[in-house]
């Protein structure tokens, strides 16, 4: 008797070690990823037995597609900003959503439920800048630009999408204009032509850590950076100030390669990382607003305070045109990569 019981304990823990799998997940790293395992990948794991493998990147579409392309899919769940997710939506290089299988969509905030992904969280794109090195405070894009104020290097993001946008608020555009001067062809020269005014004193970032690292170190005076990198700088004991004043904010997506052979364990992760309580719990991580409503009610107006969602810090921020990055955004990478070469 004894024996036989061992024997089916045996065959019950082989049968569990043959069924158990691993689910890789990709994020843009850093704190972001760190926080994720707090809340979403370990949890996961003790809940349903699927090991998280967590992977990162800095948002290369061209690894995504070349995966579906050649039919070889190794990553399961991958964190996208919006235009990518509409363009990969759109181009086939990701799974349409069942959200039977995931989430009410009413019960995510607006924005958050596309075809081919799920909102995540809200996130801003703000002026960071070290208090220890500029004790009179800059306000405002147009003070990142005073390179007589504030001499020194100042950092942004290597790439077109936010850059254009901070350079036209720079420039007096108006928020709720932006998008409508950058759409026109006078509209994008004058955005590097006013880059070009402190293209020598630009240090670029790619990796969302490396913006609070050169501020630490004193690199740079000033920088564009994520809210999010910077309040985990400041419990680390950094002096690092936010402007929030014309920030831009965004909501970041999980989405599934199409052909994910795992596409259905996939989905359980993503079910996962939706509810509340475990958006909750990331929210209070690292301050980035949560996708679902009710995380947001659970986390209350004391702790939501500095996360993007909080209405001072929306009342001059800009919101990320997804759509308007989906039409002009390849034509737009294609000039900036142009005018940093030169």
């Amino acid at each position: 008797m004894i024996r036989k019981a061992i024997a089916a304990l045996s065959f019950l823990a082989l049968a569990h070690a043959a069924h158990a799998t691993d689910l890789t997940v990709v994020s843009f790293g850093g704190d972001n990823k760190n926080a994720q395992a707090k809340a979403f990948y370990e949890p996961f794991t003790m809940s349903t037995g699927i090991n998280v493998v967590a992977s990162e990147y800095n948002g290369e579409m061209a690894k995504v597609k070349a995966m579906v392309d050649t039919r070889s899919v190794s990553w399961d769940v991958v964190e996208v900003e919006a235009p990518e997710l509409a363009r990969g939506c759109s181009d086939g290089q990701f799974e349409r959503l069942d959200y039977s299988k995931i989430v009410n969509g009413s019960d995510v905030i607006a924005g958050g439920v596309k075809p081919c992904g799920v909102g995540i969280f809200v996130w801003s794109t703000v002026l960071a800048y070290n208090a220890d090195k500029i004790k009179q405070a800059p306000t405002s894009w147009a003070d990142f630009w005073d390179v007589k104020k504030y001499p020194g290097k100042r950092a942004l993001r290597k790439g077109a999408k936010f850059t254009l946008e901070i350079a036209l608020l720079a420039d007096g555009v108006a928020p709720n204009n932006v998008y409508k001067v950058l759409s026109t062809p006078e509209g994008v020269t004058r955005a590097f032509r006013k880059l070009d005014q402190i293209k020598p004193s630009i240090q670029w970032w790619e990796a969302g850590a490396q913006p609070a690292q050169y501020l630490a170190s004193g690199d740079v005076v000033m920088s564009s950076a994520y809210n999010g990198r910077v309040t985990k700088a400041q419990s680390e004991g950094q002096n690092l100030q936010i402007v929030w004043n014309n920030s831009l904010y965004a909501l970041d997506y999980w989405a599934i390669p199409r052909g994910d052979a795992k596409k259905d364990d996939a989905l359980k992760f993503i079910a996962f990382a939706t509810n509340p309580a475990n958006q909750k719990t990331f929210a209070q991580t690292i301050p980035y607003g949560p996708a679902s409503k009710q995380a947001v009610t659970l986390l209350g107006t004391a702790n939501a305070k500095d996360l993007p969602t909080a209405p001072k810090n929306l009342s001059t921020a800009v919101a990320i045109d997804a759509d308007f990055w989906t039409d002009y955004g390849e034509n737009l990478e294609q000039q900036f990569n142009a005018w940093a070469a030169k």
